[in-house]
C-alpha cells in the first residue's frame, strides 16, 4: 500500500467530510433515530423501530411484556457499539437471554434505558434517547465466520460511488459486536464481485478466523449489487457527500441500513491493503446520474486485483500483438475484428463508428466523458462499458472511444485487460512480419 494513496485523519476531515457534508447530513448521521426517520422517508430498507424512550416517564409507563422475543436496545447517539443490548430470546421466567448468553430482567432493561437517557453512552455524556429495534440476526452466508452477533458491511460512498467496502465479523472477544476496536475482524471486499480478499484483527493481517482454520478470503457476500445500491441511496438521501454506510443482511429480508457515519474510520484501508485517497480523487469530479450508475462505475473502476488473481488461476494464455477478438454488442449483436495488443496503453480503446453500430454508445452504457491531451490539443472522449472475447476468455472492462477509421485496426487492447496473458511478438502460423489487412469498417 503506497503512502501517497493513504487517506489520513486530517485529509478525511478537511478535504472530504468537512467540504462535502452538509450540516443537516451530519445531524442525521449523529442520531440513529434521525437516521431511521430519513431512511423511512427515502424508502430505504432498515430495521423496524418498536419503541422510543425520550424521558423516564416513558420507561415506567411502557409495557415491557409487549416486546418481541428478539430485539436490540440502543442509545440514539452511542459510539462504537457502546450501550447496545441484543436480546435473542425470552425466558420462561419473564427475563431475556442476550447474544452474550447473559440473563437480563425487565428491571435491568429499565435501568439501562435510564442510564442512556442521562447520557451514559453518548459523546460528552449529553442526555440521549433510547430505542428498541428489530433484531436482524446472521445471514446463512456468515454463520461459519461470525461469533453470535450480526456481521455488517461498512461501505464508503463518495459522490454516489461506493469506493471501498469491508465486512466486519463479530468475535468472542468483541462480545458479538461488529466493532473493530472491541476485537471484531475487518475483512476487505472486492467491489466488483462482493468476495472477501484480505483481513485484519487488532490492526494486523490475518488469514484464518482466530482459533480456526477457516479462511477469511473468498467469502461471497449475498445480494452484493443490492447492498451497493442501498449504500448509495442512503448517501444521497442523507445529504452527506462523503459517508460510511453500515449495512446488515437480514436472513429473510435482505440488505438493511443499520447506521450512517459522517466521518467513518480509516481502518478499512488496512483491511483492503489499499489507500482511499486515490479512489476518492478518481470519482470526485465524475457526473454520476443515480445509484445504478454509481455502482456500475465502482465495479469498473475499482475491480482488478481480485479479478486478476482469478484470471491467473485459470492459467496463463499466450496472445500475439495482433489478435482477432469478438466484440459483444447490445441486443445480441457481435462482430469479429482484429485488435492490436498494446502494453504501452493502459486502457482499451475502440473506434467510435464501430461502437455506435454495436449499440455501445447508448446513454446507459456511457460511464463518463473525460478530457485527454493529444498531439492536437485537448479533446473529450467517452468511456463505456465494454465486453469482448480475447483468446477464448471473456473480458468485461472499460474502453475509451476514439476515431480509428484511418488506422489498421479498430481496437487497441490495453494492459489493464492483460492479466493472465503472455504477449508474443509473433502471430501463430504467420511470418514474423505479418500484419492484419487494413480495417475498412464492418456492416452488421
Amino acid at each position: 500500500m503506497k503512502i501517497s494513496s493513504i487517506l489520513g485523519l486530517n485529509a478525511r476531515t478537511q478535504l472530504f467530510a468537512y467540504r462535502y457534508n452538509t450540516r443537516r447530513g451530519k445531524a442525521i448521521a449523529d442520531s440513529k433515530i434521525q437516521t431511521a426517520r430519513m431512511l423511512r422517508k427515502a424508502g430505504v430498507p432498515h430495521p423496524k423501530t418498536y419503541k422510543k424512550f425520550f424521558d423516564p416517564q416513558d420507561v415506567f409507563e411502557f409495557d415491557w411484556t409487549s416486546l418481541p422475543d428478539k430485539f436490540a436496545l440502543k442509545p440514539s447517539r452511542g459510539m462504537g457499539g457502546e450501550g447496545i443490548i441484543v436480546v435473542k430470546r425470552q425466558l420462561k421466567d419473564g427475563g431475556w437471554l442476550t447474544t452474550n448468553k447473559e440473563r437480563v430482567t425487565t428491571d435491568d432493561l429499565k435501568l439501562h434505558v435510564l442510564d442512556t437517557l442521562e447520557g451514559a453512552f453518548s459523546m460528552g455524556n449529553v442526555p440521549d434517547v433510547a430505542f428498541v429495534q428489530e433484531y436482524v440476526g446472521r445471514a446463512k452466508a456468515f454463520r461459519r465466520w461470525a461469533y453470535r452477533g450480526t456481521p455488517d458491511i461498512r461501505i464508503i460512498v463518495f459522490n454516489k460511488v461506493p469506493v471501498m467496502a469491508m465486512l466486519r465479523l463479530p468475535t468472542k472477544e468483541s462480545g458479538g459486536r461488529a466493532n473493530l476496536h472491541q476485537g471484531a475482524i475487518g475483512v476487505g471486499v472486492d467491489i466488483a464481485t462482493g468476495i472477501t480478499t484480505k483481513a485484519i484483527w487488532h490492526g494486523e493481517q490475518i488469514v484464518f478466523k482466530p482459533g480456526t482454520e477457516r479462511k477469511l478470503r473468498g467469502i461471497k457476500i449475498p445480494s452484493w449489487t443490492a447492498i451497493l445500491e442501498t449504500a448509495v441511496q442512503t448517501q444521497v438521501a442523507s445529504g452527506l457527500g462523503y459517508a460510511g454506510v453500515d449495512i446488515v443482511v437480514h436472513p429473510e429480508k435482505g440488505p438493511m441500513v443499520l447506521e450512517l457515519n459522517a466521518q467513518p474510520g480509516l481502518q478499512i484501508q488496512l483491511a483492503n491493503m489499499e489507500g482511499l485517497k486515490k479512489r476518492l480523487e478518481r470519482v470526485e469530479d465524475l457526473d454520476v446520474r443515480d445509484a445504478e450508475h454509481g455502482v456500475t462505475l465502482a465495479k469498473a473502476l475499482f475491480a482488478g486485483r481480485f479479478e486478476n488473481r482469478i484470471a491467473l488461476e485459470k492459467g496463463i494464455k499466450t496472445v500475439s500483438v495482433w489478435e482477432e477478438v469478438k466484440i459483444i454488442g447490445v441486443s445480441g449483436k457481435h462482430v469479429k475484428v482484429y485488435a492490436k495488443v498494446d502494453t504501452g496503453a493502459w486502457r482499451t480503446s475502440i473506434d467510435k463508428g464501430l461502437a455506435k453500430s454495436l449499440g455501445l454508445l447508448k446513454k446507459d452504457n456511457i460511464l463518463w466523458t473525460r478530457k485527454i491531451r493529444t498531439s492536437l490539443g485537448y479533446e473529450e472522449r467517452q468511456v463505456i462499458k465494454f465486453v469482448y472475447m480475447l483468446a477464448g476468455r471473456r473480458i468485461e472492462t472499460l474502453a475509451s472511444i476514439s476515431t480509428r477509421s484511418h488506422l489498421r485496426v479498430p481496437i487497441i487492447v490495453g494492459r489493464r485487460d492483460l492479466a493472465g496473458f503472455n504477449i508474443s511478438p509473433v502471430v501463430k502460423d504467420q511470418p514474423v512480419t505479418w500484419v492484419p489487412p487494413m480495417w475498412k469498417g464492418v456492416s452488421l
